[in-house]
């Protein structure tokens, strides 16, 4: 399945037959449900919604589309054409918007493309909200505007250094300590808007940054998901260039991972774990994350007196967990930073600020660094289950079997060991359950994983 709706927008590849993939008909019409899903929420005389999108190669095409939808009901719209999701949902507020659209597919390779919808507020939305934007778009329940009302599209290409303005101004980031420290960095872009953002805000820091992959052609040069196993040449440049570190980020710049000195992966779920460390060594409180990301981070938040809670996977339920529990501090483990001092939403901009502030007042290396924190390992796999198979039940019989352990249940199923933990979770869009686990070994989490996965094989009978 190549065209996959949720609550969280819609998104798919490119070409292909309209309601499979994402088309130029699929992508007018979800943009014409949300717009009239805007318009539903308050009577007023005019609304404004602002686009940005990042550098894929179908990203201009798709932007037209959803832009002149948007003025065909009647909303003006404000264009920041290159951006990154972070800047779109600062701009939002900024503009006073009654909503904002990214064009992007996050870590998904060139041929995917996605709108991600985004309240007034800037920030995605929930699951309810979702759910009537899907109802608008399968009823084609759409009332367009008349010539004299159609909207008007404004371009605004100031965005990213007025983001960059904002990240500067927040108090916690050490503009003097950076600038002293004469770091040198060198920053993967996957040739998309990362590769902009990232080396401006490095300029404007002091930081001498060293461009790989940094122009925005949506040709991405390798897998754009930042993991090891597609950082090789990252790794080389940094050792080559005798550099501080490497920064890497996804096409549109909300996951951001950190490369030490010896061209070693700091680890994706340690960007989180030293950004919070940081600010919580400043402004003590709670964190959140959601289940499937490291223990580190509730061993960091205790060691700072704090109280660290879980919640569901989704950025939108770390986002409602980090307002009711009123955290300093929280995001995923995938690298994402949501820093409620600038903003509800995963920013990779603030993380490197953050990041770099701590390393300069600490004045260690960045493999020094990661020696501080605790060290553990996690295992992602998944089990292909035979379609129509009772996943719930599986997921009972397995709390069942487990009831003497410490359980989570609030999304799938959550098993926390003394030492280790295991995550259960169904997936939403094929016949699989998703098994994570972390423990302080490599091969301790893997042998985990598998016991597990055997253990359902038997109830499942496959």
């Amino acid at each position: 399945m190549t065209l996959i709706k949720s609550i969280s927008g819609i998104r798919g590849t490119i070409g292909g037959t309209v309601d499979e993939n994402l088309t130029p008909i699929d992508a007018v019409k979800f943009a014409a449900a949300y717009g009239t899903w805007l318009k539903s929420q308050r009577q007023k005389e005019s609304y404004r919604v602002v686009v940005g999108r990042d550098a894929r190669i179908s990203g201009e095409m798709i932007q037209n589309l959803v832009m002149n939808t948007l003025v065909g009901l009647g909303i003006h719209v404000i264009d920041l054409g290159l951006s990154t999701t972070p800047t779109v949902e600062i701009a939002v507020p900024l503009e006073h918007a009654d909503g904002g659209i990214i064009l992007t597919a996050s870590h998904n390779p060139k041929q995917w493309n996605a709108l991600k919808l985004l309240n007034a507020k800037g920030e995605f939305l929930n699951g309810e909200e979702g759910q009537k934007i899907l109802k608008i778009a399968e009823s084609n329940d759409m009332n367009f505007a008349e010539v004299d009302d159609l909207g008007k599209i404004t371009i605004n290409d100031a965005y990213i250094d007025i983001h960059i303005d904002e990240v500067l101004d927040l108090e916690l980031v050490n503009k003097k300590a950076i600038e002293n420290a004469n770091f040198k960095v060198v920053v993967d872009g996957v040739n998309s808007t990362g590769g902009i953002a990232i080396p401006l805000l490095l300029e404007r820091l002091g930081v001498e940054a060293v461009k790989l992959y940094c122009e925005p052609t949506g040709h991405f040069p390798h897998n754009p998901e930042p993991l090891k196993e597609h950082l090789s040449d990252l790794a080389k440049a940094v050792v080559k260039e005798h550099a501080d570190f490497g920064i890497v980020v996804d096409p549109d710049v909300d996951r951001l991972a950190f490369m030490d000195e010896k061209g070693e992966m700091f680890g994706e779920e340690y960007t989180l774990v030293a950004c919070a460390d940081y600010v919580l060594s400043k402004t003590p409180g709670n964190t959140v994350s959601n289940m499937s990301s490291t223990r580190a981070l509730r061993d960091v938040t205790e060691k700072h007196g704090g109280t660290y809670e879980a919640s569901a996977v989704g950025e939108v339920n770390v986002v409602d967990l980090m307002k009711k529990n009123n955290v300093v501090i929280g995001g995923e483990g995938n690298g994402g930073i949501i820093y409620p001092k600038s903003h509800y939403g995963r920013d990779a901009l603030v993380g490197v600020a953050l990041f770099l502030s701590l390393l300069a007042e600490k004045k260690m290396t960045v493999s020094e660094l990661r020696a501080t924190y605790p060290n553990y390992f996690m295992s992602k796999k998944k089990i292909q289950l035979t379609p129509g198979l009772d996943v719930d039940g599986i997921l009972k019989t397995m709390e069942a079997n487990y009831s003497n352990e410490k359980l989570t249940t609030i999304d799938g199923l959550k098993i926390d060991f003394a030492e280790s933990w295991v995550h259960l979770r169904k997936s939403n869009t094929e016949p699989i359950i998703r098994i994570y686990t972390e423990a302080p070994s490599q091969e301790t989490a893997d042998t985990l994983a598998d016991r597990f996965i055997g253990e359902i094989s038997t109830i499942a009978n496959i």
